[in-house]
């Protein structure tokens, strides 16, 4: 049992780190010179991925002057904002150039070290409509924390600082048909419009990934990831 299609979305436009990284989509941040999102198509590539959509917008055609239409082995194709549509409107104009029902998403900047035949399993075994790796992270205030009761996930809270808390890592597996209600070309946010709204269905199941995780997000922790995948990325 595997997965062959994953989503990236890499529209986001770094506002955050432009102190640090020049006006280019926050994906392509270098990481020891080599663009963030290069680790991302890497890891999917390792896991068994065959195609990539990559769901851009600002300055994209930077985006696919590195990856063109193949890179590495991997099928790249784009779904392209015209304006921005957020997470929720992002995913559901990538998910139509997708073929499978289960599809793979991963945040542009983040990455959360797992085993995705191990999560599929889990994904399917729950019978799943959207299934999230999670990450226990100890002293946060930075992310929103999420609760879960055996395996499924009750709540998402907000941001406050917690001791010790699980967190939502940005990998999920959705279910295709999930967006078949969403209309694409519809600006929503995947997380605040579906995920809060439906998690009182007790279709959402949590995965926890004992796995290295990083978010790039502020210079604090792209500084940080400098360091760190000197070590991951051997």
């Amino acid at each position: 049992m595997n997965i062959n299609e994953a989503i990236i979305l890499a529209g986001g436009q770094g506002t955050r780190l432009k102190s640090v990284v020049a006006d280019i989509p926050k994906p392509l941040a270098p990481v020891n010179n080599i663009p963030f999102l290069t680790y991302l198509i890497r890891f999917l590539k390792n896991q068994g991925i065959k195609h990539i959509v990559l769901s851009v917008g600002y300055r994209w055609e930077l985006i696919r002057e590195i990856y063109g239409n193949s890179f590495e082995g991997i099928e790249i194709t784009y779904a392209v904002e015209e304006t921005p549509l957020g997470t929720g409107g992002g995913i559901a104009l990538a998910i139509e150039k997708t073929k499978d029902e289960d599809v793979l998403i991963l945040n542009g900047d983040s990455f959360i070290d797992f085993d995705l035949k191990e999560f599929y399993e889990f994904h399917k075994a729950n019978n799943s409509a959207v299934s999230f790796v999670l990450k226990e992270m100890k002293n946060f205030d930075r992310y929103g924390s999420v609760e879960v009761n055996d395996r499924k996930i009750t709540a998402f809270c907000e941001k406050k600082f917690i001791s010790k808390g699980l967190i939502n890592a940005g990998a999920y597996i959705v279910k295709r048909n999930i967006f078949r209600e969403m209309n694409p070309g519809k600006r929503f946010s995947f997380e605040n419009d579906y995920l809060e709204k439906k998690v009182n269905e007790g279709k959402f199941f949590g995965y926890t990934a004992k796995g290295y995780f990083i978010d790039i997000g502020i210079p604090e922790d792209y500084y940080k990831a400098q360091k760190d995948f000197k070590e991951i990325w051997k």
